[in-house]
């Protein structure tokens, strides 16, 4: 898919084309007087969340965001795997796939020894490995990301748009909050600005039940709670452009990453429409407590020194759409709520913060977006299943300790890969200051997990349980996201992944891959455990859906056998895996699956499963898996969600 070659147009690219723009104007009517969870900010983070919360028509969610409109250009661009994954939850992924750019392949540039002053390419490799992700790792205008997200919003039950040219002027907790009987329901006030043309300076008030900041590095939201941003700077400038230019350097369309031996480095990366490519490029030095705004960097500037990092190959600038300058910087809060360390056990958090609010670094690792869009994945579900009265308000303790925990993983290894990309290439083994090329290429490969977004493991706890069973399903790890593998629909035999039943709605998954030799009779374990799960007094399935709601409406089974798909029965299956759905009770037939069995494809084998013995998966509502039992042990799935769901009411 081919666009910008005329110059640089924002927006969907399927019809600016065609001079048919998006009918976007912005939402001006006056804030409601109170909600269910205010979201502060439409950036990655606040957008994810809006998205999740989206799907519920019974949470009433507000979001504000400063700025005018929507945003045309976006300062993020790289899109791990995992994200698309998530995109895949939300149905958008398609839309990503179809209009970014694909990143296949990484390139490594250094001095040449013979000619120091120009560089040469040393080497090239995967950008991730195979079996990763049935996703690639791909490169789009953080600004289509936004309108993706816009779109689910505002077709979703909830039907949210977001307020804009609203400023948050202050919050206000009740310190009663969710204690006795004095407590609010809805315990925060928050003032806020208005700035659009006729209301300039109008404060309004909105009362909530939580609020989330998700608006930046300088958030109102994190000022209000008395969390701080605590880091250091590497005293280093970096100056970023997107850029439409004509060269003849070789890798023009690849992601590259270029050591200069004297006039620092540079990042490449192509973007989408195949002739946009974004530079990063490695400027001055900073001076102890000296700002980039005191260097007066201009965009000629960055040209400049691009020039000269590329040598001997030419770069001819024709158009710059967009362009920054930043330090870089690793800076992370403690938590991620407004309940001190050690009132944990006696207050419940109101106030939540996500994305650059809580954690900030710098974007060589491409992990920012993503990140942040894992925050708000992960704490929209919960708010909805607290809001919704299927699980305790204690459940949102969890928000902060998983995802501070691993906003300080991607801290630790943000700050080592920016100090080996930012250091010149090593003279000769004498030179201790230096790095070594050929180093940071390995550094880069040993990581690629952890940038492709598929290394985050959550802790043991109350919503991920132990490694006890581990062996049953060695290859989808406990705390990890549950990773896809292709499997073959019972009822009309088509292929599918089964991650991708996994969708942003909220509910929990159990997955039970059968053992070698049940085909669905009575007598087997798979039609055991259906019947409990349908009947039985201790089910988790009864004891959590509401009544008169389908029965898939909270806990989804979905049952993978180990036979040839065509000679398995659906006739003779368990009523639980042909349930009835809505007001004209018709049969989903959508929940039993075979293995692929072409070469390669079996996911008994791709996922380590125990042929002989079979067993649950247990999957959280944001893909992560939460425990893995054995098939008959009953006890132990009722006891997991007795921890996690309140009795339907």
């Amino acid at each position: 898919m081919q666009f910008h070659y005329n110059g640089f147009t924002p927006g969907d690219p399927t019809t600016a084309r065609i001079g048919n723009p998006e009918d976007t104007r912005p939402r001006r009517d006056p804030l409601p007087e109170e909600c269910d969870v205010l979201i502060v900010g439409c950036g990655p983070a606040g957008l994810t969340l809006a998205a999740q919360l989206a799907a519920f028509a019974d949470i009433k969610t507000c979001i504000i965001e400063q700025k005018d409109d929507r945003i045309t250009l976006g300062q993020a661009d790289g899109i791990a795997c995992r994200t698309v994954e998530m995109f895949e939850a939300f149905d958008f992924a398609e839309r990503v796939l179809k209009e970014a750019c694909w990143i296949n392949e990484t390139s490594f540039w250094r001095p040449d020894p013979e000619t120091p002053d120009h560089i040469y390419r040393s080497g090239r490799i995967q950008d991730t490995e195979d079996g990763l992700s049935e996703f690639p790792h791909v490169v789009l205008n953080q600004a289509r990301v936004h309108d993706f997200y816009l779109d689910v919003m505002r077709n979703g039950p909830g039907h949210i748009v977001p307020y804009y040219s609203r400023r948050l002027l202050d919050l206000e907790v009740d310190p009663n909050a969710g204690t006795g009987a004095r407590a609010s329901s809805h315990p925060v006030t928050a003032r806020i600005e208005r700035s659009d043309a006729g209301h300039e300076g109008d404060v309004e008030t909105i009362r909530a039940r939580y609020v989330v900041g998700c608006d930046g590095a300088r958030s109102v939201v994190r000022h209000e709670i008395g969390r701080k941003l605590v880091g250091d700077s590497a005293n280093q400038a970096w100056g970023v452009m997107d850029v439409l230019a004509v060269s003849d350097f070789p890798d023009f369309r690849m992601k590259a990453a270029i050591h200069s031996a004297n006039e620092g480095n540079a990042i490449l990366i192509p973007r989408e429409g195949g002739f946009l490519v974004r530079l990063y490029i490695e400027l001055d030095k900073l001076n102890e407590n000296e700002r980039v705004a005191n260097k007066n960097i201009t965009v000629d500037h960055i040209i400049a020194a691009a020039q000269r990092i590329f040598r001997p190959y030419s770069l001819e600038v024709k158009e710059v759409p967009w362009w920054s300058v930043y330090e870089i910087g690793q800076r992370l809060c403690d938590k991620f709520d407004d309940v001190p360390e050690d009132q944990i056990a006696t207050r419940l958090p109101h106030v939540f913060i996500t994305g650059d609010a809580c954690h900030t670094h710098s974007p060589k690792a491409g992990q920012g977006m993503n990140v942040s869009m894992g925050d708000g994945f992960n704490l929209g579900w919960k708010l909805a299943a607290v809001l919704q009265g299927r699980s305790a308000p204690e459940l949102l303790h969890s928000y902060s300790g998983e995802r501070q925990t691993i906003a300080k993983q991607l801290i630790d290894f943000d700050r080592e890969l920016a100090r080996m990309f930012s250091a010149r290439p090593k003279t000769g083994p004498d030179d201790t200051e230096g790095v070594d090329p050929a180093e940071f290429q390995k550094y880069f490969v040993q990581h690629g997990r952890f940038t492709a977004g598929t290394a985050i493991h959550y802790a043991a706890s109350d919503i991920c349980g132990g490694h006890d069973n581990q062996h049953l399903a060695a290859g989808l790890t406990t705390g990890m996201r549950f990773h896809s593998a292709p499997v073959i629909r019972l009822a009309d035999a088509k292929p599918i992944h089964l991650g991708h039943t996994v969708k942003a709605d909220g509910r929990w998954r159990v997955f039970a891959f059968a053992a070698s030799d049940d085909q669905g009779g009575p007598d087997g374990k798979i039609a055991q455990l259906c019947d409990w799960l349908e009947n039985g007094t201790d089910s988790p399935i009864r004891r959590a859906t509401p009544k008169g709601a389908d029965l898939d409406s909270v806990i989804d089974l979905r049952v993978v056998f180990q036979k040839y798909h065509r000679d398995l029965r659906l006739d003779k299956m368990p009523a639980l895996l042909l349930p009835t759905k809505g007001r004209h009770a018709l049969r989903d037939y959508e929940k039993i699956y075979c293995p692929d069995l072409n070469p390669g494809q079996d996911i008994f084998d791709m996922r380590g499963i125990d042929r002989a013995r079979g067993c649950m998966v247990v999957v959280r509502p944001d893909q992560y898996v939460a425990n893995i039992l054995p098939l008959d042990d009953n006890a132990g799935l009722a006891a997991f969600f007795q921890r996690i769901m309140l009795p339907a009411m």
